[in-house]
């Protein structure tokens, strides 16, 4: 392996670690709720989980018109539960299953 690309691994490992180290170290609790770290902490979950969904989709969206369509089945089954009960793990089990069920008939 090349010393170079160790070398960023293991920055990346400790600085993954230390992103989820940290905030169990440090006392948040006196922290000021509009203060630019609270509000910087807060956006943090949403931003992981919109990166993690487009860096999932784009692969797919960029595929045939049969991954295109399950893809738009699972995702309007996500929505559609999601509005429904406003439960993340149904939304995301119906997504699933939507998609499987479209891609084993065979419909998109």
């Amino acid at each position: 392996m090349r010393a170079d690309v160790l070398q960023l691994a293991l920055m990346a490992g400790g600085l993954t670690y230390l992103w989820r180290f940290l905030p169990l170290r440090i006392s948040l609790g006196d922290m000021p709720k509009d203060g630019l770290l609270s509000r910087f902490l807060s956006a943090t979950g949403p931003a992981a989980i919109a990166t993690l969904f487009v860096a999932e989709m784009l692969p797919l969206l960029q595929g045939t018109l049969a991954e295109q369509g399950r893809v738009g089945v699972g995702v309007l089954a996500v929505v559609l539960a999601f509005a429904w009960r406003k439960s993340v793990v149904l939304a995301t089990l119906a997504g699933a299953c939507a998609c499987g069920v479209a891609a084993a008939l065979g419909l998109a």
